[in-house]
């Protein structure tokens, strides 16, 4: 007799033997997943799905006596990829990289996996969702080749991993995990059930040969990566593309990274020939700032060890409607709202019957506290009709009663500055040393009016 399947609630742990959509429990919805019951006798066998794992022998050591292991890297051949993933592909490493359809995920694992053909050796590609003839195709148009470089249109994974034992590859790149499915599992492929299990599986094989996996996976509509948070939590890193589908830059952020730091960027430009580094994205996203235009200032967000100089640009219009219009796109919603309030109780500037518009230029996010200088004093730029210098960099994270509090990386944010020509700084009283010398010329402020009053009025 076939045993009955038991549910279990990905998020609250709750059992029952009948699926639901909505978890009857915790109330979380497309968080029941399948678990077939242990044969009787409460210990696997060789055909059950974990293949019988034996009791570990292993003994538990001090910490002392254990020897700290280098994790050796291979370069993947692009640079702005090496240095989100740390410095390096990691041997044994699980990479999970997600974003929107078409940003260009399958782009970019082409183009490592053309490169670390040459330098690691073989490497596996398994596209489920797309032929071998047009991921040649692709990597036709994108000028790549490679002998070492072997193509699997497959969904089973079963079969990706007779053929990983087959060719031994240094590198295994499943597009996508949402598209491969295990045959003991009844659920379609891309349930939870079914991406928890590949993900496992996969994880297994990445430890147990020492081969780097990359998976890509897309993200739902509200941003989050599409199955169980726990393919997150098993995944050694954890990266996301960012950037409208249309548009030219493209930024990959890592979000989790167990051999690296976290946080850091790299940034590309969508081209005919495939995903191009960007060297100097400073430089990229100033290109076009307009020269004079009230409402436009620069800050120097920090994105990991690398500092980014970015254009915040505020539109402030009377309102048409009883209540004012507030939009940001690439800043936080909620801190803007918040500084807007400040702008209004510390400085004076009535904005009750104001629109604002908040925008980070060239399709870039910028989230950090050090911005808010920024985001207020562009606001208030627009509102009087008055254009700040255009060499002068804004820093600083604004209170509730108005002051101006200390940053961190001050020091390179202002290098940064210094390098693409700006002559002047207004950065936190509080962070400055005395007797440092800065690149550039440096203002200490202490709460915001007194920035306005330096820079506006």
């Amino acid at each position: 007799m076939k045993p009955t399947s038991i549910y279990r609630c990905q998020a609250c742990g709750f059992q029952t033997g009948k699926w639901y959509g909505r978890c009857p429990d915790c109330g979380e919805f497309n968080t029941m997943a399948e678990e077939r019951p242990a044969p009787t006798g409460g210990l696997r066998g060789p055909g059950s799905r974990r293949g019988g794992a034996a009791i570990a022998t292993t003994r538990p050591l001090r910490l002392a006596e254990v020897a700290p292991g280098g994790a050796a890297r291979v370069q993947t051949g692009i640079a702005e990829l090496d240095r989100v993933l740390g410095g390096g592909v990691v041997a044994g490493s699980l990479v999970l990289i997600g974003g929107d359809p078409g940003i260009g995920k399958s782009t970019l694992l082409l183009q490592a996996s053309r490169a670390l053909a040459h330098t690691a050796g073989p490497v596996l590609y398994v596209s489920g969702e797309e032929s071998a003839a047009q991921v040649k195709l692709r990597a036709d148009r994108l000028g790549l080749g490679a002998s070492d470089l072997f193509i699997l249109s497959e969904t089973a994974l079963e079969a990706v991993e007779a053929q990983t034992a087959a060719i031994a590859p240094a590198v295994l790149v499943v597009d996508s995990i949402q598209t491969v499915y295990l045959a003991d599992l009844e659920s379609a492929p891309g349930s939870v059930s079914q991406v928890r299990e590949c993900g496992g599986r996969l994880m297994t094989l990445a430890k147990t040969r020492g081969i780097a996996v990359f998976l890509s996976g897309h993200v739902t509509k509200e941003g989050a990566l599409a199955g169980p948070r726990v393919l997150e939590h098993l995944v050694d890193t954890v990266l996301y593309f960012e950037g409208e589908r249309h548009a030219t830059y493209r930024v990959l952020r890592a979000v989790k990274n167990r051999f690296g730091s976290t946080n850091e960027i790299g940034v590309f430009e969508m081209t005919d020939r495939g995903l191009a580094e960007v060297a100097n994205p400073s430089a990229v996203f100033l290109a076009e700032r307009p020269r004079g235009a009230p409402g436009s200032v620069i800050v120097a967000a920090l994105e990991g060890t690398r500092p980014l100089l970015l254009e915040l640009q505020a539109l402030v219009t009377p309102t048409h409607f009883g209540t004012p219009r507030r939009t940001v796109l690439g800043a936080d919603y909620n801190r803007v709202c918040l500084l807007l309030a400040i702008l209004e109780k510390r400085a004076g500037f009535p904005l009750q019957n104001q629109d604002v518009f908040v925008n980070v230029a060239g399709g870039a996010r910028c989230q950090e506290p050090a911005a808010d200088l920024g985001i207020a004093v562009a606001s208030a730029s627009s509102y009087t009709e008055r254009a700040l210098a255009p060499d002068v960099v804004l820093l600083g994270e604004v209170g509730l009663t108005g002051e101006v509090r200390a940053i961190g990386g001050l020091e390179p944010r202002l290098r940064e500055a210094a390098a693409l020509g700006f002559a002047s700084a207004i950065v936190p009283r509080s962070s400055l040393v005395g007797g440092a010398r800065y690149p550039l010329t440096v203002t200490g402020v202490g709460t915001l009016e007194e920035a306005i009053g330096l820079l506006v009025k």
